[in-house]
């Protein structure tokens, strides 16, 4: 009897990929990761809530500093002697007397002072001991009389550069305005505390298509692309927007500035966004070195192109037409992309099905 003959099986390829799905189960897939991520979003939309008010702060301080140096004018000092200095409130004396302008609108009594009205005030202790700024002189307010030795509201302690300035402050225009910037700011600080999360769904959701070695790829990617988009929203907010803010505020001194705060916001989350996703060319290089897509010598092969792109990347998305602040976006590029190349080459390998 003739032996059996033994069937021979082969191992195809798509059972390293775990199975192919069909279309109907990739939408279904997709939508999982979608509904995760946007409920995490939303979660952590809600804890930022209650940070809200310190992240606007914190975003807000460049072009705040940038507004008050657009309103301000650099004047030499001169004086008859050459002796003259300027004298701050750490530095006043009891029995000095000058022009005091007041920086924003104040209440006294019935009365209200309105931004830029002077009145002439003098250095002195009240019948308690303590030294204060009072008028020498009445001010008329409207229907009202601000008598001589009004305590006029003047911070001997406080540095004169931490004094709240009108000229460097954003405006809304609408009742509801304060709410929605609040509302925009808690959004904004959770999508950027949710890129690891993010990353890992749109990570799971592409990791079935491919080979079992080449899904260990999934920690390094995450974490090393976290950093980046980190890093990169820091050199904006660091490097690029303060020299960009200067430049556009700078345009019109001649006017005041009254910038709302919704379009800033908008205008800034843009730049950090962008040099966030710029800041990813070394972490997806990896990944595409690593699964043998792109080596370190054909990076090197189209690197006139690249740098052609490049240019072209940072000309759309630089924040000012001139060109010194769009070389200044397109340096970080150029310097990452030769950074890619180094990655390229330390983790490059040729694609393998097993």
């Amino acid at each position: 009897m003739a032996p059996l003959l033994k069937r021979k099986t082969t191992k195809e390829p798509q059972d390293d990929l775990g199975g192919q799905m069909s279309f109907l189960e990739h939408l279904d897939e997709l939508r999982k990761r979608l509904i995760r991520s946007i409920l995490f979003v939303v979660i952590a939309s809600g804890v930022c809530w209650f940070l809200s008010k310190p992240i606007y702060n914190f975003l807000a301080k460049p072009v705040q500093t940038a507004m008050a140096e657009a309103q301000s004018r650099a004047v030499n000092l001169e004086g008859l002697t050459g002796q003259e200095v300027i004298l701050t409130n750490g530095s006043l004396k009891e029995g000095d007397v000058g022009q005091y302008v007041f920086r924003q609108t104040a209440r006294f009594g019935a009365g209200t002072v309105p931004s830029g009205v002077s009145v002439l005030a003098r250095v002195a202790k009240d019948n308690q001991g303590r030294i204060g700024l009072f008028t020498e002189e009445p001010l008329y307010a409207g229907d009202s009389v601000i008598p001589k030795g009004v305590r006029l509201p003047f911070d001997f302690n406080a540095r004169a550069n931490s004094l709240p300035d009108p000229n460097g402050q954003l405006i809304v225009d609408t009742a509801g305005g304060v709410f929605s910037l609040y509302v925009k700011v808690s959004l904004y600080a959770a999508l950027f505390f949710s890129i690891p999360f993010l990353l890992w769904q749109i990570w799971a959701f592409v990791s079935p298509g491919l080979y079992p070695h080449e899904r260990g790829y999934a920690i390094p990617f995450v974490l090393l692309s976290s950093i980046s988009f980190i890093l990169g929203a820091i050199f904006a907010y660091r490097i690029i927007f303060p020299p960009a803010a200067r430049y556009l505020l700078g345009l019109g001194p001649d006017f005041r500035l009254l910038l709302k705060a919704d379009d800033y916001f908008d205008f800034i989350i843009l730049i950090m966004l962008a040099m966030g996703l710029v800041f990813q060319m070394p972490a997806i290089t990896y990944v595409l070195a690593r699964i043998g897509l792109v080596s370190a010598a054909y990076l090197v092969r189209i690197w006139r192109t690249s740098v052609v792109v490049i240019l072209v990347v940072a000309a759309i998305f630089s924040p000012t037409a001139d060109v010194p602040n769009m070389l200044l976006f397109a340096a970080p590029m150029l310097v990452l992309y030769v950074v890619s190349i180094f990655v390229a080459w330390v983790f490059g390998r040729k694609r393998t099905v097993s």
